[in-house]
């Protein structure tokens, strides 16, 4: 099984390019620091990560931003390691009460929009005063999604990527740069 694991991770990735290298995501990830530091410097906000896509995104973002703020996740997925969405499903809401707050909610991609939108949806419910909304990256559509972003890293294409905490069939989410599977 694990044999078979690795060769099938190998495999993937060898059918794959760089997007975007390590230092390009640096540059990137201190420009979003900038750009959330001055929105939210003053509101003390509680960041929530988007389990687990967002992991890589906010371990690398959170200690750039230079001002109080408190720290929590949710846990909303679609794709249960596929490349193709289905519905929501909740398995965690923040524990941290959200009441009159601002919400910083990071995720790793912007892709169709729906997990975003209903986790938007959910924290408003729960009581957040204003949902702010940061992702690593975009991904260019043709049609309109149901969101948008205030804080965006990368516009990507419409292509199926992973890296930086975005994965491919489960795979790959640990690596420094941004990848997508070659077209055929």
């Amino acid at each position: 099984m694990t044999d078979n694991r690795i060769r099938e991770a190998w495999a993937v990735f060898n059918r794959s390019e760089l997007l975007h290298g390590q230092g390009e995501v640096e540059r990137v990830l201190d420009r979003l620091a900038d750009q959330i530091t001055n929105a939210l410097a003053d509101r003390f906000p509680v960041a929530l990560c988007v389990m687990g896509g967002a992991v890589v995104f906010a371990g690398k973002l959170l200690p750039r931003l230079g001002f109080p703020l408190e720290f929590d996740y949710l846990h909303a997925t679609r794709y249960r390691d596929g490349t193709r969405g289905g519905e929501i499903e909740w398995a965690m809401l923040p524990r941290k009460s959200l009441e009159g707050r601002d919400v910083l909610l990071l995720d790793d991609i912007l892709d169709e929009g729906h997990t975003l939108a209903a986790a938007s949806r959910k924290l408003l419910e729960l009581g957040a005063a204003r949902v702010h909304i940061a992702v690593l990256a975009d991904k260019c559509l043709s049609g309109s999604k149901p969101i948008r972003a205030d804080f965006v890293g990368f516009s990507l294409p419409n292509r199926y990527v992973f890296g930086m905490g975005m994965d491919a069939y489960g795979l790959w989410r640990n690596l420094s740069g941004i990848y997508a599977l070659k077209e055929d």
